[in-house]
Parts: C-alpha cells; structure tokens; sequence
C-alpha cells in the first residue's frame, strides 16, 4: 500500500478554519491514526463513508482532455472540512483515508504529447498503473463494510472503482453516470473515455446506464454498440429532457434506477456536464448544478448504491484558482449523498 498517501490530523487542522461557537466537518472527522493499519482501522470504525482522492489527470491527457483534474482533491478537502457539522450531516460519518501518490507518473507525462503515438502508448501504461492501484485500494474499502466516496482524476478511474468494487462484492456491478460522454470508447489503451467499455469487456460491469448524453458529443459508432446490447448499456440525452422535453428528468430518473438497482451500483459524477464548471471538457450548455443535486441525492437513497465518484472538476482551469468554487460544489455533493444513504431503512 506504499501509494497510499494517509490524511494526517495535522493535515485536518491545516485545512479547518475554526470559528467560536461553530462545529465544522473538520472538527468531527476520522483520520487513520499514526503507526496503524488503514484498513484495520476503518473496518473498525463506526464511520460509514471514507474519503480518497485521485489527483491525476492522466487518464483525461490520454484522452485529448485538458490537464487540470489532479487540483479537485485538494479543493474539495478543504471545502468539506468547514461544512458545518449539525443535525443535517455529521462530519464524525466520515474517514478521510487520503490520497493515492501520484507524482512519480504525473512528472513522467509532463513533456509527454498524445498526438504522438509512443507517448500516447506511455500515457495507457500509466493509466493501467493507476487502475491496478485503484481497484485494490476500492476493494479494501468495499470489503471493510464501508462506502467510498472518490474525488477527483478523470473517467478512467470508473474501472478502477468498478473494478474494485466487484471483486469486493464477488460480482459485476452496474454503473450509473451523469455525463455528457459516454465513456464507453472502443478498446485502444486505456484513457478516461473507455474506462466503462474496459470494465464491460472483462465482466467487472453488468449494467450501465448513461444520463444526460450530448447528442452533439456522442459519434455514432458508439451509438450503434450499445444499441447491440441495450439489455445491458442504455442511456438517455440530455437534448430529450431539457431541450425539447420529450423525456422528463424525474422520470428517467426512475428508468435509470430501476435498470440498476437489482445489483449493488456506483454512482460516476462527471463535471463536465454542468455549464462554466471548469473541467477537461467545458461545456456551456447542461443540467444545473440542482439537477445534479437531486440526481446524487434520488440514487443514494437506495441500499445497492455502493459508492460515490465525482471527477472530471479541474479548479487549476477556472478564472480564479484561489475561490475554491469547485471544491465547495464537491462538498454539497457528499453531504447530498450521506444524507440520502444515511435516511434508508
């Protein structure tokens, strides 16, 4: 586990800001304690969720996305350590475990090109490096009875969840994403836009459902795979429900529900599908912020939702880089899903 890179109660007190009067996040939450084995201590733990960030952006190089998805762990942190501990969320539900060390392979690709088809082949590997070292840390988690909720990286980090996930279970699992893409490329080295077709091809993912596709982003040829095995991968388009309003968006929620819900699920949160969030691939037209609220909240309420990934934000790409804006999206984000996960009978 010499990845794993453990949150310090050093590093908690350097991002909470304490204010008299006031309990935050920070205050309450777990941290693995010095000189103990994470796992040990999270299984032990009456702690329901654990925190574990991701900050890379190989995966969405590899992919001809923009650089910048490696700053979202480090935002939301901060973020998510002075949410106001209270009646509604309770910070003490939380272990953060930390962060995967990624700066061996994140200072290999800084002169690395993808246009050129040797570094495109080196950015594969490294990915395919991360996915091992994810999938095994997701796996611990799952089979210490607790659910993880991953931030930051890019898409190509979906296998490493599912995977991990799977093999925790002992079974496929299903997948919904709230995305503008699809990510289910054909099979050409690993990168963030065929982290589900990966997982599908070698039997970690059974069901797939995609909401909000931008028909405008989505080639046909993609279109025509799943089109093959419907039974197992469906989608919908944004376009339908919000543009011309042929679907509405509660009521594929529940299509995408009752898809998934048999079999444990993750929940996969793309950025990039919200307007003017700064991410690898920006767009000006999607779901609200709102929307994307309630889409978290609607399926964490349900026992099989097995754990939560919000990637693709890439703070370093906004106007201001100081205002944590992402970062505090990503916290109302995990509350929404404790929340939800915490009122199941």
């Amino acid at each position: 586990m010499e990845k794993l890179i453990t949150f310090s109660i050093n590093d908690l007190a350097k991002v909470t800001n304490h204010r008299s009067g006031e309990i935050k996040f920070g205050e309450k939450i777990l941290v693995v304690p010095k000189n103990t084995e994470p796992f040990n201590f999270i299984k032990n733990s009456e702690a329901k969720f654990v925190l574990f960030g991701i900050p890379e952006d190989i995966g969405i190089r590899a992919n001809y996305g923009r650089p910048g998805a490696a700053s979202a762990w480090k935002s939301a942190i901060h973020s998510i350590a002075n949410i106001q501990h209270n009646r509604f969320s309770k910070g003490n539900q939380i272990i953060i475990l930390g962060h995967l060390n990624v700066q061996t392979e994140m200072k290999e690709v800084e002169n690395l090109d993808f246009n050129d088809i040797d570094d495109r082949s080196k950015l594969s590997q490294l990915v395919e490096k991360i996915d091992k070292e994810v999938s095994h840390i997701i796996c611990k988690i799952v089979q210490a009875g607790k659910i993880p909720i991953v931030i930051g990286g890019g898409h190509n980090n979906a296998y490493g969840n599912i995977k991990g996930s799977a093999l925790a279970k002992g079974k496929a699992i299903n997948a919904v994403n709230f995305d503008a893409h699809s990510d289910f490329r054909i099979l050409e080295g690993r990168h963030s836009g065929n982290g589900f077709s990966y997982a599908f091809e070698e039997g970690f993912l059974k069901k797939y459902f995609i909401f909000g596709l931008h028909e405008n982003y989505t080639s046909k040829s993609v279109l025509d795979i799943m089109k093959k095995i419907e039974d197992r991968v469906r989608h919908n388009t944004y376009d339908s429900i919000n543009i011309r309003k042929e679907k509405n968006f509660s009521e594929e929620m529940v299509t995408a529900l009752d898809f998934i819900k048999n079999d444990p699920f993750g929940i996969e949160i793309d950025l990039d599908a919200i307007p003017n969030i700064a991410s690898s691939a920006m767009t000006l037209s999607g779901f609200s912020i709102e929307e994307l609220r309630q889409f978290v909240s609607y399926f964490a309420k349900n026992k099989n939702a097995t754990y939560l990934h919000i990637c693709e934000g890439a703070p370093d790409l906004g106007e201001d880089k100081n205002n944590h804006l992402i970062g505090k999206l990503i916290g109302y984000l995990v509350t929404d899903f404790m929340k939800s996960h915490n009122s199941i009978e």
